[in-house]
């Protein structure tokens, strides 16, 4: 296993970290126990989960994920073996049974980081994202932003302030936003800076064969000011598994949560297509090629993988020890520029 630090902070975290967001729904108690053993047994200390986990939820399994890591470590002792990261809600996703109203007040934000320390049983959270922007951007399915959301008012150093607090509480240890693009990052770094705030010290955000935009900006900011990418959605929803091209797999995600699209137009299948193809060519499976490229890259500090069963979790950690050659690169980023960014 490899291990790396996250920007400016002493956590050590494995750059493989093991995304949760299947407990409390497809996988039960004791499946999501049984994956977070194996990880561990493998030497993966990074763990990723979301007060509005899990996928697919509702209020009546809202915060089982975190039940269910909870649970793990009060059974087993570990917390000292692992970094924890967890995020908030944002608003504009339609998850109101999670509080009211979902924002990043002080009042919010306090609620709902008590939340997750109870539901994680422990005393203290490793990492604490936003997990989208209160503002609407081009977020799920937009290449870019056409105009501004009017109605968001800039609470940025307001929210930092608040964080400050959490920290001082020995609550939470650091912060990083999710699903934001290069203005939001920027405002962020900005105002940290002026007001002598928190730093955020990640962005996690889809990066895959079949998303690149984080190359679009937000790359060169995050290596020239350090903050890291974790990494999600490196499969793409299991499509850069090649099990969805004869039609969705049944029982799995993109078979029960229907309205999730992202991974599933055209291009996707056709990009899909290429890159499965370019894989076997070179005797590797398409899952290894596409976990390998973005481990690859210079500006990923951790890549999320997440399964629902312990084959695919196996499957996933041993990719990790593939390294592409230049020359497949070079084929990759044929494949991109014929169809680039299928899946924004």
């Amino acid at each position: 296993m490899q291990y790396t630090f996250l920007p400016n902070t002493q956590l050590k975290v494995s750059t493989i970290c093991l995304g949760t967001m299947t407990f409390g729904n497809q996988n039960t108690e004791d499946e999501a126990h049984q994956q977070l053993d194996y990880a561990i047994d493998r030497g993966i200390n990074f763990i990723d989960t979301a007060e509005m986990y899990p996928i697919g939820g509702n209020a009546q399994i809202f915060g089982s994920t975190e039940r269910h890591i909870g649970s793990w470590i009060k059974k087993t002792g570990n917390r000292d073996k692992i970094v924890l990261a967890t995020k908030i809600a944002g608003p504009n996703r339609g998850m109101e049974y999670i509080r009211q109203p979902l924002d990043f007040s002080k009042k919010s934000i306090t609620e709902a980081v008590e939340l997750s320390l109870k539901n994680l049983q422990t005393d203290y959270i490793d990492l604490y994202q936003m997990h989208w922007p209160e503002r609407v951007m081009n977020m799920f399915q937009k290449r870019g932003v056409q105009e501004l959301d009017t109605q968001w008012e800039d609470n940025i150093v307001d929210v930092l302030q608040v964080f400050d607090g959490l920290i001082k509480d020995g609550k939470i240890k650091h912060i990083g936003v999710s699903n934001e693009n290069p203005w939001g990052v920027m405002k962020f770094l900005m105002e940290s800076e002026k007001h002598g705030l928190p730093r955020i010290a990640t962005i996690q955000n889809p990066y895959s064969l079949l998303n690149r935009l984080y190359e679009v900006g937000l790359s060169e900011i995050t290596m020239r000011e350090n903050v890291g990418l974790l990494a999600y959605s490196p499969l793409g929803f299991g499509v850069l598994t090649g099990k969805h091209l004869n039609g969705f797999e049944k029982n799995s995600r993109l078979d029960l949560f229907r309205n999730f699209v992202r991974y599933t137009n055209d291009n996707c299948t056709k990009a899909t297509k290429l890159y499965k193809d370019l894989a076997e060519a070179n005797g590797l499976s398409i899952t290894e090629m596409a976990i390998a490229f973005v481990n690859q890259q210079q500006f990923v500090t951790s890549t999320i993988i997440g399964a629902t069963s312990m084959e695919q979790l196996k499957e996933n950690i041993d990719a990790f020890s593939v390294q592409l050659s230049p020359e497949i690169i070079q084929e990759i980023e044929k494949i991109q520029e014929l169809i680039p960014n299928p899946a924004p």
